[in-house]
């Protein structure tokens, strides 16, 4: 499935990218690193997947470094904005917990191809833009341990390592961009709620 076939506008939150032609260009190099991974894909594969000469994609991107990092960029925004969404919300932790899972896995589900992208290819990128992006990560990493550490102070949760808890749960969803397939067996949701559900087995008191 490539990037314009995803379903939902969360899968794929393009719309900021102006003009059409950036944004084209973007997508086509999403489809291409997922494909090819970024170290063997070339500016040329990308304009040629938008349909564009090669020189057009200058225009719009001084390198495949900073396409890399647009891409990067808006997912990692996307990524921490649903974990918050969840961790904020009204309910009990482990109802908070749920949420930030289910919603995180069916982004990484939805928008397998692009997740891939935004979760793997963290390393091609230069040392500032790399630094950015780990920044992002970290905020990820800081909502769900506050959740689990909620959850703990609430008598929800018996979790000795709340840092290795986050960083389990966290490793599973993201995970999900690695394998999930459209023509699988479960769908998103499917997935979500299973996740879910691991996730509260794993931190809950044991009664």
């Amino acid at each position: 499935m490539s990037t314009a076939e995803e379903t939902g506008g969360d899968s794929a939150p393009w719309g900021e990218v102006t003009p059409e032609a950036a944004r084209r260009l973007l997508v086509a190099a999403v489809d291409a690193f997922a494909e090819r991974g970024y170290h063997a894909t070339t500016t040329r594969d990308i304009a040629s997947r938008a349909g564009m000469s090669p020189a057009a994609l200058y225009i719009h991107y001084k390198t495949k470094e900073e396409l890399l990092h647009r891409i990067s960029r808006i997912g990692h925004d996307r990524a921490l904005l649903i974990l918050e969404t969840a961790a904020d919300g009204e309910g009990t932790a482990s109802e908070r917990l749920a949420e930030a899972v289910r919603s995180f896995v069916r982004w990484h589900a939805e928008g397998h191809t692009t997740a891939r992208v935004v979760q793997y290819e963290l390393d091609a990128l230069g040392p500032e833009h790399r630094t950015e992006i780990v920044a992002l990560r970290r905020r990820s990493d800081a909502v769900i341990r506050r959740i689990i550490s909620e959850g703990v102070q609430a008598g929800e949760f018996d979790v000795p390592d709340i840092p290795g808890t986050t960083l389990a749960v966290l490793s599973l969803c993201i995970d999900v961009a690695r394998w999930f397939s459209a023509q699988g067996s479960r769908t998103p949701d499917e997935v979500g709620a299973l996740y879910a559900d691991l996730v509260l087995r794993m931190v809950a008191v044991q009664r």
